[in-house]
């Protein structure tokens, strides 16, 4: 079987010159419809072409991990020293041969490379957006004042963190799918999410003159119980992704017929651990699988209540009403597909669905709280505008 280093760096500028083509699309689209526009606009546009592509994005890691592609090609960032599996067919050839379920096969090298490039291109479209942003505020685009153009820090954390996904994205490929790591790597790519849509909703209200929407002080302690709570969720099922947990109960409401299984928390949640190890050094329990996938159940029934709790508030509040329905239909959406994933045994459509469901409530309710506040934090709008100075 053919080895390979860990990294390879050789094919990095081809696969930027990848991420760079893959970028071009969007930003030709972008300039095209929105040349007459003002910059502002334009950037608000291009932030939500970004945070399109980087939920698609996320849908297709989602994809790539639950088909066990994420080693189809055992090097970073190319393949076996390529920029495409193309040109390392015959070690690939020489994988498949020596063990034909993979990790490395033809068609997971594809799925693995097309991840990298599509996360490269989305690379690339941060870099324009703090590139833009920066030029915009120094005053260098025409008729534009520096006041409808964001402040610096959210484009560039956003650059700085995409930074970092590249990052845990190598060492995801390197230390071999190691759990902690690969969940850390979700956990990411949704804050990525939070911090586009933090940029969206910012510019909305810079080019509307708009406030944030007022709420009482019981709404908004409960959006910001409901978010973090959704952030413990979605590590819980990350945990579960990660290890292979998802069928270690297949039915419901019980669990291996009991409403309280035999399980062993402390070995399923030692986090500093390779994948499918145990403490003894042997293989993982079942009875910590059993706690994994547990602990994520029981944990939905509180995340479930309090989404619906926050629908119910803020479709009471007529400015919010948008996040209400979406925050509402999801939380059903995550019942409905986390059912289907344990019912079904953990189909690839329900279990990516899942992914998608709980990647879009980050957005859902990232926007309201970023278009919102309790009573004393709301502020005027020229208060607003002039925090953009």
């Amino acid at each position: 079987m053919a080895t390979q280093d860990l990294y390879n760096l050789s094919p990095a500028l081809r696969l930027m010159i990848m991420g760079l083509v893959v970028a071009l699309g969007p930003l030709a689209w972008v300039w095209l419809r929105n040349k007459n526009q003002p910059v502002a606009r334009r950037l608000r546009v291009l932030t939500l072409v970004t945070l399109f592509l980087t939920f698609d994005l996320v849908l297709f890691g989602a994809f790539t991990r639950l088909t066990d592609s994420g080693l189809g090609c055992p090097d970073w960032p190319g393949c076996y020293g390529h920029a495409s599996p193309i040109g390392a067919q015959q070690p690939i050839s020489d994988a498949q041969a020596a063990l034909p379920s993979g990790p490395v096969t033809h068609s997971k090298a594809w799925i693995e490379m097309i991840h990298r490039y599509l996360a490269t291109g989305v690379g690339v479209l941060i870099l324009t957006l703090a590139i833009a942003t920066w030029v915009a505020r120094r005053g260098r685009a025409s008729g534009e004042r520096a006041g409808d153009v964001l402040p610096m820090w959210l484009p560039m954390a956003t650059l700085v963190w995409v930074c970092v996904q590249g990052a845990f994205g190598a060492l995801t490929v390197t230390m071999k799918l190691f759990p902690l790591i690969v969940t850390l790597h979700l956990l990411g790519g949704l804050f990525l999410l939070a911090l586009l849509q933090a940029q969206a909703v910012r510019y909305e209200q810079v080019q509307g003159g708009q406030v944030p929407v007022s709420l009482s002080p019981r709404t908004w302690q409960l959006l910001i119980a409901t978010f973090a709570l959704l952030w413990l969720q979605i590590a819980l099922g990350g945990w579960v992704s990660t290890n292979y947990a998802v069928l270690a109960c297949n039915d419901f409401p019980s669990c291996q017929g009991s409403l309280w299984p035999e399980m062993d928390f402390r070995q399923g949640f030692t986090l500093w651990r390779a994948l499918g190890a145990g403490l003894d050094g042997g293989n993982l329990s079942f009875q910590a699988l059993t706690a994994i996938h547990y602990a994520h159940r029981l944990a939905a029934y509180a995340v479930l209540a309090a989404l619906l709790a926050v629908a119910w508030q803020l479709g009471r509040v007529p400015a919010m009403r948008r996040y209400a329905l979406w925050t509402g239909g999801l939380a059903l959406w995550q019942l409905a597909t986390g059912l289907g994933n344990v019912l079904l045994g953990w189909p690839l459509l329900a279990a990516v669905s899942h992914t998608g469901g709980a990647a879009a409530l980050v957005i859902a309710l990232t926007g309201a709280i970023f278009s919102s506040a309790g009573d004393a934090r709301t502020q005027s709008a020229s208060k607003l505008r002039a925090s953009t100075l």
